[in-house]
């Protein structure tokens, strides 16, 4: 095999990297909480997460030229077959480990990194192989590894990287730190562990043999045959126990030894690192859910590796000269056409704006215009052209636009393509939608890679001072086009033009509009209520150190586990690496049952500190209009459905009276007149009625009874009058629960009943509603089958772990299957209530205004004199926004603030 390395370039000294995927995997699984690395469908991803981030590090510390991943096959080895208590004394695998392992392999094909496992052999030997061939040949070798065997191939060319703390910290071992540690030379470390054993691998040392005696040992003997050799003469316990255990020593040497010259697959120069395959990185780190650290490894790489093979530059970029007064003209003359739009400002909802602007077509012509010093000729023909209908625009993130542009006074309509929305159609589980990269996927094409030529000019500006930025910019703008024509097809392809021509797009001004109108805020009464909770929380502290008998820090979880499972001696929670952890939920369930007071009041901290935290959090981003101008994310949840940042409006506190208090600080505004909210009642079991056709489901609704009153009497065959509150609850966490794949095991746990009893309760369910489980088994298979599930309107999830070898990913896919179609068609629904609302109040003259969308719920301020109108207009917009076969019921309210228009 080793001839085959001849191919390498003499000049130029190889590094390869060699990671032993099991070891470090398993110590990035217990370097990071799995709880806090899971998706959304419940895959844990934390030694995903830790092991990608190591490789991150080492490829951009280290800069190696050959990369490979060596795993183990399995726990039967040829080692276990010669001593069957090899790594017998292992734990069993946790739980939250299982199925991360394949998921690494996946993270490694998509960069294109070579891993490779054999049967009978441990991943050890293969490293082993490779850096033993490599480094014979002058080739400098690091190994990334966590089992102290590998420390016996470190050479002068071989070098260790060993963890000293979880996967973030690696001590480079060669010769000489080796030494320094162990107190012999690589070579010999095998013959030191044959003495002292290892406890890790089962193997079993010579009792009262420590590192320390065995170094003794092999110095002054030489190596483990020189010790063996002179046993008789060794004196004490430790010379009798050595010679006691002779055969044991012998074996373990045997074990220890690792294979270097196993005929492998690939030899050192085919592991030579490779560009990175962008479309799969985009796929499994979508699976995964890791934008940071996708964005991280994305920007490693080169510029002539930011995509397949045949990425190249655009066409040459034409930065068209127009004088003072000619942009009408340049306009003009691509009467028709589309342009793309580019823009550079803030974004930000009621302050918006812009100081360059660039607009450009699919030709590779472009201008950019300086809106700060603009002439008036040219501002009129451009305000004209932006508001112009049926003047064709792409953009990338329209909404942004027309905030910019909004705070410079232009009007932006006209949009026919927004790439950025027509891409999270396309691939909703795709998590950033940058131009750039879009720009890859797409074309193929690099921004920022086009040749500059024509002028080199533009409209009013000197280009001297930053003319890189700006042809950037133009680029940006002309890239759009053909970039937007791609995005159509795509489009096409899944059938959702319609989705973005009829919904998304238009609906990206509706809530542009919201953003920029906010909503008035009680700034007065959220100071009162920080005080408030401020003092609530110190008081809690002060009475859950008087039950303790002394002050800690309620926020620090190693000294919270010292109090409950030291000094309270409490049961002990969920293992974790730091100990017992010390969540919220964990917590609850613990004070459930305990009943003890200390845990009353560290839950009551809590909750009022996070309720404090919400309220600092509002007053931050309080305008100077007193108002909270929130942003609505159309692009972030796959479902279809909003979110809101900056602040979080979604996530303001309903469950408790004291969050609802938060509620009443969002009040109406000046020269209005009320507040008016409305919201769906049980849209989602409406949903899962329409789509399962279950006829017991349909009359539920159609009775007019509570649903789950109804569907309860059914369950458990008694009048809907004598169903109980417990019933009705249990009821109610199921019907909702099946929706999300939930398990007879799932349902048990979440109202504290037996397994059994919870299975029966199903089989209940689906006797009386045969079309539910009907439903929930096709639109699986039918989603199988396409390869995604769809909403009412035709919204696409594309699910393709649903044929996955990867049981756990198998089963998430599965549950996100039975959801979207539900969830998704909730989101439409609203969705077109909105427009119809918008337009509505738009068509009839009213001054009135949507502020807010939360999830179901829509908030409106209304004009003096208008809310009768108003109100029937909402209801009719929102009742009418879907034809379904059970109606659509709408709940409405009204008060001079949110809470007090709840309803």
């Amino acid at each position: 095999m080793g001839d085959r390395l001849s191919g390498v370039n003499d000049n130029v000294r190889p590094r390869l990297l060699l990671i032993d995927g099991h070891s470090m995997a398993f110590r990035a699984f217990f370097a990071l909480p799995a709880d806090k690395f899971t998706t959304s469908g419940g895959q844990h991803t934390n030694a995903v997460h830790g092991f990608v981030s190591m490789l991150a590090n080492l490829i951009k510390n280290e800069q190696p030229t050959h990369v490979a991943v060596a795993f183990d096959a399995g726990s039967t080895t040829f080692r276990t077959e010669r001593f069957p208590e090899y790594k017998g004394g292992r734990d069993a695998t946790p739980e939250p480990f299982k199925g991360q392992v394949p998921l690494i392999r996946e993270v490694l094909d998509a960069l294109r990194i070579t891993h490779y496992e054999r049967e009978m052999i441990e991943a050890d030997d293969i490293l082993a192989t490779w850096s033993s061939e490599a480094g014979s040949r002058g080739w400098e070798v690091l190994v990334c590894s966590g089992d102290r065997d590998s420390l016996q191939f470190v050479t002068d060319t071989v070098t260790v990287l060993y963890p000293v703390k979880g996967v973030s910290e690696l001590a480079r071992m060669t010769p000489d730190a080796v030494e320094a540690k162990y107190g012999v030379r690589p070579e010999r470390y095998p013959d030191l562990a044959a003495l002292v054993g290892e406890s890790a691998d089962n193997i079993p040392g010579v009792p009262k043999v420590g590192p320390k005696t065995a170094a003794k040992w092999l110095t002054q003997y030489g190596d483990l045959e020189g010790v063996l050799a002179h046993a008789d003469e060794i004196t004490g316990v430790a010379g009798q126990n050595l010679r006691e255990h002779i055969d044991q020593v012998r074996l373990n040497r045997e074990l220890n030894h690792l294979l270097t010259d196993l005929d492998l697959p690939y030899a050192p120069e085919d592991l030579e690192a490779r560009p990175w395959d962008r479309e799969a990185m985009h796929t499994i780190f979508d699976a995964l859910q890791f934008r940071t650290l996708r964005d991280r490894l994305l920007a490693m790489m080169p510029a002539e590796e930011r995509g397949d093979d045949d990425v190249v530059a655009g066409p040459s970029l034409e930065l068209d000269a127009v004088a003072p007064g000619g942009l009408g003209a340049w306009l003009a003359a691509r009467g028709g056409k589309h342009l793309g739009l580019e823009v550079r400002g803030r974004a930000v909802p009621g302050s918006g704006d812009a100081d360059l602007l660039a607009l450009g077509d699919a030709d590779g012509h472009a201008v950019v215009v300086d809106l700060t010093e603009i002439e008036p000729a040219d501002d009129a023909a451009l305000g004209a052209w932006l508001a112009d209908e049926d003047a064709p625009k792409f953009v990338h993130g329209g909404k942004a636009r027309w905030h910019e542009l909004q705070g410079r006074g232009y009007a932006l309509r006209g949009v026919t393509l927004d790439t950025e929305l027509a891409a999270y159609l396309c691939h909703p589980d795709q998590r950033t939608f940058d131009l750039e990269d879009l720009t890859i996927r797409s074309l193929h094409r690099e921004i920022g890679a086009a040749s500059p030529g024509g002028t080199q000019g533009s409209l009013d500006l000197d280009l001297d001072g930053d003319g890189g930025e700006l042809t950037v910019l133009a680029e940006r703008a002309s890239i759009l086009v053909p970039l937007g024509e791609a995005l159509a097809d795509d489009l096409a392809d899944r059938s959702a033009t319609k989705l973005l021509e009829l919904l998304e797009l238009p609906l990206a001004d509706v809530l542009a509009r919201m953003e920029d109108t906010g909503i008035a805020v009680d700034v007065d009464l959220l100071r009162e209520l920080d005080a408030e909770f401020g003092e609530q929380a110190r008081h809690a502290a002060e009475e859950a150190y008087a039950v303790i008998g002394r002050e800690v820090n309620l926020g620090s979880p190693k000294q919270l586990q010292e109090v409950l499972f030291d000094q309270l001696d409490m049961p002990r929670t969920k293992k974790i690496k730091t100990g017992y952890t010390t969540d919220a939920a964990a917590l609850t369930e613990l004070f459930a049952k305990t009943q003890h007071p200390f845990l009353e009041h560290l839950l009551a901290h809590r909750d009022v500190t996070k309720l404090r935290q919400t309220v600092e959090t509002l007053l931050r981003y309080v305008g100077p209009d007193g108002r909270i101008h929130t942003t609505f994310q159309q692009t972030v949840a796959a479902t279809g459905r909003l979110s809101s940042a900056d602040p979080n409006l979604q996530n303001i506190p309903i469950r408790t009276a004291a969050g609802r208090r938060i509620r009443r600080a969002f009040v109406v505004g000046d020269g209005y007149e009320t507040l008016l909210t409305a919201d769906y009642s049980q849209i989602e079991m409406r949903i899962m009625a329409h789509l399962s056709g279950d006829e017991g489901l349909i009359e539920a609704f159609r009775s007019g009874e509570d649903l789950h009153n109804y569907v309860a009497s059914r369950v458990f065959g008694v009048a809907t009058t004598d169903v109980s509150p417990a019933q009705r609850s249990k009821i109610k966490a199921m019907s909702y629960g099946l929706a999300y794949g939930l398990s007879a095991f799932g349902l048990s746990k979440q109202l504290g009943i037996e397994v059994g009893e919870a299975q029966k309760l199903m089989d209940d369910y689906f006797t009386r509603f045969g079309g539910v489980r009907t439903y929930l088994h096709e639109v699986v298979e039918a989603a199988r089958a396409t390869g995604y599930t769809e909403t009412i309107l035709g919204r696409r999830r594309y699910l393709p772990d649903l044929t996955s070898d990867n049981r756990q990913r198998r089963e998430i896919a599965e549950r996100v299957a039975l959801n979207s179609p539900i969830q998704g068609s909730a989101a439409d629904i609203i969705k077109i209530a909105m427009l119809e609302v918008r337009k509505e109040l738009d068509a009839r003259g009213l001054r009135s205004r949507l502020l807010l969308q939360v999830h179901d719920e829509l908030v409106l301020e209304v004009a003096p004199g208008e809310f009768e109108e108003v109100e029937a207009l909402l209801r009719a917009a929102m009742g009418g926004a879907a034809k379904l076969s059970v109606p659509l019921d709408v709940s409405v309210g009204t008060g001079p603030n949110w809470h007090d228009a709840g309803h």
